[in-house]
């Protein structure tokens, strides 16, 4: 079933053979040769965190309409036509020029929004009667199971099936896991990065690049799905170049291999610094003008400054020092989880890509409430709990996923109906 008891050995029986102990490169650089299941004998393998996965997202938008129903509000709209989902809305109705001037000098202008959303919401639009907002919601909604099975290829093919379930429940219940359920951008997103990683773990250099480009259109963080499949790639050709160790024997990439490899490098920065360029064309001001647009909405990175002052100015006064501790605790965990992704030798373009967003969100120096939010693609950070939570007792696991749902459920309700995402 689920989550029955797990080795927690680096290697597996599934696995034995194809990673070299001690390197964190040999999970990327060896994976060229490991073969992914068939497409069909796939679905039927990740039925169970599917399944697991609707189940959780079911119950979320339930307590949802529930709790909406008794404060006389439309969970549909909180879910709909609220804030980034508006702005993704206005951009698939009206096109990029759109902006707000707010009152103390700033711009917020909608090119600071990727484009791939509004054209999917545009698409469903077209060849149905669903509104832009309709189809936003359905896009998010088949993406998250897009997502939800991506993560759970991922951690099956480097854990093994029991991880790989576990995994994709312990994304569904992460507290902010209604967003998954939105029309916003990340349940997209962290399906093409998901995939796009297991394109790289499978030695799918074409599809890797592309999906990573697709994720370039969708959201700023998508330099950390190109940064993920260039560091793999890169890692390879290093492998192909070295001399063969006494341990494991060395194996030279086929010359097709090393074209497609050098294709999917070229192919991955392609939405990112595409709409990057025509934003800086757009607004007159080069290459840097999507910094700009991002200034305008006072968002931008300072490595980390401006939220360390926002946590310290909660310990000026006396209940607010109680939600310092707790964003303190919130940053170590994140922290801690990356370290011991590091120690468990996770591929190396998991810890690239998780790196990468975990720094973009915690650096952000604006919107510290949706810093949350900005980590929910950061899956492999939850792949050390998978694999303790697939080592315990199938009781015990259920009974402390189950739990976990329903308080993440009752607390999303509870945001969405409060100050939510902005």
């Amino acid at each position: 079933m689920w989550c029955t008891p797990l080795s927690l050995s680096w290697f597996t029986p599934r696995q034995a053979g194809r990673f070299r102990p001690g390197s964190i490169i040999g999970p990327v650089t060896d994976l060229e040769t490991r073969a992914a299941p068939p497409r069909a004998g796939a679905l039927r393998r990740a039925a169970p965190a599917l399944a697991g996965y609707a189940a959780v997202r079911a119950l979320g938008l339930l307590a949802l309409f529930l709790w909406s129903a008794t404060r006389d509000k439309s969970a549909y709209t909180l879910l709909t036509a609220r804030w980034d989902a508006l702005w993704y809305v206005r951009v698939a109705e009206l096109g990029y020029g759109y902006e707000v001037r707010l009152a103390n000098g700033d711009v917020h202008s909608n090119l600071a929004f990727f484009p791939l959303l509004p054209w999917l919401e545009r698409l469903v639009a077209a060849v149905s009667p669903l509104s832009y907002a309709d189809g936003g919601f359905l896009v998010s909604l088949v993406a998250s199971l897009a997502a939800a099975w991506g993560i759970f290829a991922v951690a099956d093919h480097v854990y093994g099936r029991r991880a790989g379930v576990c995994a994709v429940l312990l994304w569904a219940v992460l507290p902010v896991g209604i967003v998954q359920s939105m029309a916003y951008s990340e349940s997209l997103f962290t399906a093409l990065a998901a995939w796009a990683l297991y394109a790289v773990l499978t030695g799918r250099w074409v599809a890797a690049g592309a999906l990573a480009l697709f994720a370039g259109l969708t959201r700023p963080v998508g330099l950390a799905v190109v940064a993920a499949v260039w560091v793999a790639a890169v890692a390879s050709f290093v492998r192909d170049r070295s001399a063969p160790g006494q341990d494991a024997p060395h194996v030279t990439a086929e010359p097709a291999t090393r074209v497609r490899r050098v294709l999917g490098m070229a192919l991955a920065p392609l939405g990112t610094a595409g709409y990057v360029l025509w934003v800086g064309h757009r607004t007159g001001k080069g290459p840097l003008g999507y910094l700009d647009v991002q200034a305008g909405w006072r968002n931008g990175f300072d490595g980390g400054w401006a939220f360390a002052r926002f946590v310290a100015e909660k310990f000026t006064s006396f209940p607010a020092a109680l939600a310092g501790v707790g964003l303190i605790a919130g940053v170590a965990s994140v922290v801690w989880l990356y370290v011991t992704g590091v120690r468990q030798r996770q591929p190396l373009p998991l810890l690239v890509y998780s790196g990468v967003v975990t720094a973009l969100a915690l650096c952000a120096s604006s919107y510290f409430g949706s810093k949350p939010r900005l980590l929910l693609p950061a899956f492999p950070l939850l792949l050390p709990l998978a694999l303790t939570l697939a080592k315990a007792r199938l009781r015990r696991s259920a009974t402390i996923v189950g739990a976990v749902a329903v308080a993440s459920a009752v607390y999303g309700a509870f945001w969405l109906n409060g100050s939510g995402p902005p």
